[in-house]
């Protein structure tokens, strides 16, 4: 009987209610009228379920496998020609792997120059890693173990 009772409240009450929504301040508001009217509708519609729209709309499961898929790339660049490629990855919000040790000490300053820019651009960072190789992450992605630098210094690895 409840479940007719809510529905009679939901649809004759309407009528009684108008005097006094005519004193709210959302009336003539058309947007506001439209989302009282369907925040009464859902609450309704829950009560003839059998149980309140708050209790339902926590129990959604959201599948987080399908959402973001993380990629490493592990690159190693002799010319200074190679960064625009790793570039292009960190653009796709891709974590590269830096490995400097075949590259030139010209073309070394040049490519970091270039790639710490392009990590600044889209609010990445650039972290050394070991000797002569670096971790560069895009804004999306956390570092975790920042006194890595710290402890390879205090072993003899000078960055």
């Amino acid at each position: 009987m409840k479940l007719f009772e809510n529905i009679k409240d939901f649809f004759f009450a309407a009528e009684d209610e108008e005097a006094d929504f005519a004193d709210s301040p959302i009336h003539g508001d058309p947007r506001a009228e439209r989302a009282a009217a369907a925040f009464e509708h859902e609450e309704a519609v829950a009560a003839a379920e059998g149980g309140s729209s708050s209790s339902g709309r926590r129990n959604k499961v959201v599948n987080i496998q399908t959402t973001a898929q993380l990629q490493v790339v592990l690159v190693k660049p002799s010319a200074f020609t190679d960064a625009k490629q790793i570039a292009d990855h960190l653009i796709a919000k891709k974590t590269v792997v830096l490995n400097l040790e075949t590259a030139s000490p010209e073309n070394k300053r040049r490519i970091i120059d270039f790639l710490v820019g392009v990590a600044y651009a889209n609010g990445g960072s650039l972290k050394p890693v070991a000797n002569l190789t670096y971790i560069i992450t895009p804004y999306n992605v956390g570092f975790i173990g920042e006194d890595l630098v710290g402890e390879l210094e205090n072993n003899g690895v000078f960055i």
